[in-house]
């Protein structure tokens, strides 16, 4: 059920994530930092706020919350411990490359789906264990990491958000049916169809699941079966307009 995955730039690995994230909480942070000088901050009583020096560049942030557990995983590779499968992850958060005779964390690249590929480097991950066995192993985990987009010019971040938004399919038609297909191998709990990518061909962008999900009535994406047809929705929720009654004008 990999969906989400981190591709090593240097050795060409991938390491895989089990699932799509609940949540990516993305952050700017622009080159912005309070004047000073060699004695501390400059300011004054007399400033409604502390004056600033604009240094350029900045830090964009982002931060996925990921759940592993070993019941998802195939039968015949199914690990005894949940942490076999979230090491990659916490290495990918070690200094083991060297640029320019220093040790820094190894260059990755996000890829989710076709809207996402960001290139960056992890800077801190965590993770909260559950589902425990008798012998205390751990089962399932809660990990939140933390991804800060490598340098680039403002050129070139400008040229990647277009490429993303690019990458959005043309939506079909409201009222439409788009059939749902397997894009994996059948498990338990979940049916093989990629309901990301289904969202995707249906409006145009795999954020949109929700929209397909409520519009079909779907509490459960990861149960629909191959093979079904589902409705496409506006792509954006319309707004009923008030009628007067037919009497041509509006009510006071």
């Amino acid at each position: 059920m990999e969906r989400v995955a981190f591709l090593v730039d240097e050795s060409g690995a991938r390491v895989d994530c089990l699932l799509n994230p609940e949540t990516v909480q993305v952050a700017r942070l622009a080159g912005v930092r309070p004047r000073g000088t060699a004695d501390g901050r400059l300011t004054g009583a007399g400033l409604a706020d502390d004056p600033l020096l604009f240094t350029g560049g900045g830090r964009t942030e982002l931060v996925l919350d990921l759940l592993f557990d070993t019941d998802l995983v195939e039968s015949q590779v199914r690990p005894e411990d949940v942490r076999t499968l979230t090491r990659p992850l916490w290495m990918l958060a070690e200094n083991s490359a060297t640029e320019h005779g220093w040790l820094r964390p190894p260059l990755v690249r996000l890829v989710w789906g076709k809207t996402w590929n960001v290139p960056g480097v992890i800077v801190a991950i965590a993770e909260r264990f559950d589902a425990f066995a008798l012998t205390g192993t751990p089962r399932r985990s809660w990990l939140r990491l933390k991804l800060v987009r490598v340098a680039e010019s403002s050129e070139a971040a400008q040229a990647g958000f277009e490429e993303e938004l690019a990458a959005a399919s043309t939506p079909l038609p409201p009222g439409s049916a788009v059939v749902a297909a397997a894009d994996g191998a059948a498990e338990p709990g979940w049916s093989g169809v990629r309901f990301d990518l289904l969202a995707h061909d249906a409006l145009g962008s795999p954020l949109r699941w929700r929209l397909l999900a409520e519009h079909n009535r779907i509490s459960d994406p990861l149960t629909v079966p191959a093979g079904a047809a589902l409705a496409v929705p506006p792509a954006t929720p319309t707004v009923a307009t008030p009628t007067d009654g037919g009497t041509g004008g509006t009510t006071p």
